[in-house]
């Protein structure tokens, strides 16, 4: 039988997202490890102190008092959490625990409604607005060209998106994850362009191959994801994590629709100059 103490009461933030929201009062070595730990989450973190301090860039006693500063009684706590969430990354629906029985006279509607309703909250709560505004300026920024792309589930979310993206600005379009579809597009992508990725467990390797590909050629990549964050983080200039835990066998992606009709909202605010006389010709074709 699955431990449930791998899935995570949706309200709680990953590390991750802790380290994230935490990183401007860190000390500098606290912030190359949480750098290092970041830029290969979690894997960074499974490596002996010795050789996380290495690669961090600071002292074994500094390692130590960083997972202290975390919460972490010492390494081997710490090491201990992030195979949990490593365990959690990679469960598959099947090994999600399954609907959860709400029993006589209980709404099952209502159930999952609350479960929802915690993601949203904590998917708010978890993400530092600094964050979000620099992905609304970015998005916001006429001179880029906007490309957004995701996997078997999460692809809907970027289309929903870059339909909304579209008719609030130019130079927007969709980007396929599968290899075949994507690679002769590359040859155009560089440093006027971001590709907006939406990736969650089980990550999809090809979106990730996509997104790095992008990243060497000069593209700016924003990743909106999960609490445990997909292998995309590694090349991501931002980072939007979205709750997405269910009393179900299947994720939800409720958080990825908060942020992206936040995201929506905002740059049409900020471009409502432009945006209004193209909304203006939509309607006009419209009527037509």
């Amino acid at each position: 039988m699955r431990d449930e103490t791998l899935a995570p009461v949706a309200d709680q933030p990953s590390l991750a997202e802790r380290i994230r929201h935490e990183m401007d009062s860190f000390t500098p070595s606290e912030k190359r490890a949480a750098h290092l730990l970041l830029s290969h989450y979690p894997f960074a973190g499974l490596d002996t102190v010795a050789g996380f301090a290495s690669r961090a860039g600071i002292s074994g006693p500094s390692a130590l008092r960083f997972v202290t500063r975390l919460g972490f009684s010492g390494f081997p706590d710490f090491q201990k959490h992030l195979r949990e969430e490593l365990e959690a990354q990679l469960l598959s629906p099947l090994a999600k625990s399954g609907p959860i029985d709400t029993g006589p006279g209980a709404s099952a509607l209502a159930s999952f409604a609350n479960a929802v309703i915690g993601n949203l909250k904590a998917t708010v709560e978890n993400i530092a607005p600094a964050e979000f505004d620099a992905v609304v300026t970015l998005l916001s920024d006429p001179r880029r060209n906007i490309h957004f792309t995701g996997g078997r589930f999460t692809g809907a979310v970027a289309r929903y998106a870059e339909s909304h993206f579209r008719i609030v600005r130019s130079h927007v379009d969709f980007i396929e994850g599968q290899p075949a579809l994507w690679r002769d597009r590359m040859i155009e992508i560089g440093r006027k362009d971001v590709i907006v990725a939406f990736d969650i467990r089980r990550y999809q390797e090809d979106v990730t191959a996509l997104c790095e590909t992008g990243a060497k050629q000069g593209a700016t990549i924003v990743l909106l994801t999960d609490p445990w964050l997909s292998p995309i983080a590694r090349v991501a200039r931002h980072v939007l994590p979205a709750h997405i835990t269910a009393p179900s066998n299947w994720d939800s992606s409720a958080g990825l629709l908060l942020l992206t009709e936040a995201l929506v909202s905002a740059v049409t605010k900020r471009l409502w100059d432009t945006a209004k006389p193209r909304m203006e010709a939509v309607e006009r074709l419209r009527n037509r």
